[in-house]
């Protein structure tokens, strides 16, 4: 989910199996990528969680898209772990949609593996801490605190908020 007035892209791996399920972008209901948008953009209201468009349309208005590095791969279950046969995603493409684009944030681990890739397109490249629930070590203060200073670098988010 990207569109031209998209500046700064998330990068997740691949959507885990409640996401797939859904069909929906960070679905699992412990994921913690909806509420830690909502906290910093708490000023805008995020749609509630019944009504996706509205979440999608929210982040797109505030320059923001989601993407994954892979468009395909093999995997039982949601670890990125067991991701196999990983088929990387068309960043040129990405780039050609979205001609605002400046940066992206790798929402993890797995999907900084491809940070390179991507900084020989000329953008900003940042790496998060993952929001998934398997990525316990980090608490949601301390992951809030990271995302932020990401959207402020990127000029999505001002100081002040």
């Amino acid at each position: 989910m990207a569109d031209a007035r998209t500046r700064l892209v998330i990068l997740g791996s691949f959507p885990g199996t409640a996401s797939l399920q859904a069909q929906q972008y960070y679905a699992h209901p412990q994921n913690k990528l909806w509420p830690i948008l909502a906290a910093l953009w708490a000023q805008h209201p995020q749609p509630d969680r019944s009504d996706y468009a509205g979440r999608c349309e929210w982040l797109l208005a505030r320059a923001l898209g989601l993407w994954d590095v892979y468009d395909s791969c093999e995997r039982q279950g949601s670890l990125d772990s067991a991701i196999r046969v990983p088929q990387v995603n068309d960043f040129v493409a990405l780039q050609s949609r979205c001609p605002q684009l400046q940066a992206v944030a790798h929402n993890g681990g797995e999907s900084y593996k491809h940070a390179v890739k991507l900084q020989g397109l000329g953008l900003q490249v940042y790496k998060l801490p993952s929001t998934s629930p398997a990525n316990a070590g980090w608490s949601c203060e301390r992951k809030l605190s990271a995302w932020r200073d990401v959207m402020q670098a990127a000029g999505l988010l001002k100081k002040e908020d």
